[in-house]
């Protein structure tokens, strides 16, 4: 799997994409969201790949949208009936939003490890994973107020879900950093470290201990947090009845029963 913005690296089922632009940084350009679709899509079916790691080079995890992607916008100025060229803006921002949708939409867990900065469109990319890491000179900024925009693909959508309503309110509506150990306390990472390589060190341990899990219990998981995020209790559990009923037979269930009477590592399927 070659890129021109991320490079992609599989290993002992974990596969590790890295934001690879770091003389911009990593500011994701047309290239690059179209890219980020593109493995994350393929990721979400390959049955190697059971936890997936979003790390970067650099100084910074992401700095968002590339002004080069925000300036060609104006293209649609040239069209001379309103309704087709809001329709054409209607459809691009369409399909920035599906480009981040297919990290959350990834039936893999997703795991960000980040660094400096991360900005606008870097906070819709992590917003829409499943955990999050940091370093302690991490900082997190919802920058499209100081751009005259309202952010638009995610950050405003997903985060009411993982942080206190009003913090996010205050950080969409002045700009402001938010530091490392600020999103650790309202619960926006998981854990904070001292530098980029302890970071990555208890990340892909973290990430080692999911990927020996049962495959299809992973991927059920996920399904029914997501399901349950948007549901009430009664429909949730209701879900996961129709989900048990249809996959508790598995042959990772006999594995995981086997192992552990044999106190042996279990070996799954993909």
């Amino acid at each position: 799997m070659s890129y021109e913005m991320f490079q992609v690296e599989i290993e002992n089922h974990i596969a590790s994409v890295t934001f690879n632009r770091p003389e911009k940084a990593n500011a994701i350009h047309q290239k690059g969201w179209e890219e980020m679709k593109a493995i994350f899509e393929e990721l979400s079916e390959r049955e190697t790949v059971r936890v997936v790691v979003l790390k970067s080079t650099g100084k910074h995890f992401c700095a968002g949208i590339d002004l080069s992607l925000l300036m060609s916008f104006q293209q649609f100025t040239q069209i001379d009936c309103e309704g087709r060229k809001r329709e054409q803006f209607l459809k691009s921002v369409r399909h920035l939003q599906a480009c981040v949708n297919a990290i959350e939409n990834c039936r893999k867990p997703v795991l960000a490890a980040i660094q400096g900065g991360c900005i606008g469109g870097g906070v819709d990319v992590i917003a829409a994973c499943d955990l999050r890491y940091c370093t302690q000179d991490a900082y997190f900024t919802i920058k499209e107020i100081d751009m005259g925009m309202v952010a638009d693909l995610g950050t405003l959508q997903r985060l009411p879900k993982i942080i206190p309503f009003g913090v996010l309110s205050e950080l969409a509506y002045t700009g402001r950093k938010m530091d490392a150990k600020e999103a650790k306390n309202i619960g926006l990472v998981n854990q904070n470290y001292d530098g980029q390589v302890e970071m990555l060190e208890a990340v892909m341990e973290i990430a080692r201990q999911i990927a020996a899990k049962s495959p299809l219990s992973i991927r059920g998981i996920k399904e029914v947090l997501q399901y349950a995020r948007e549901h009430s209790v009664q429909d949730s559990l209701q879900h996961i009845q129709l989900w048990n009923a249809a996959m508790f037979l598995s042959n990772d269930l006999m594995e995981a029963f086997q192992s552990g009477m044999e106190k042996s590592a279990a070996k799954f399927e993909n």
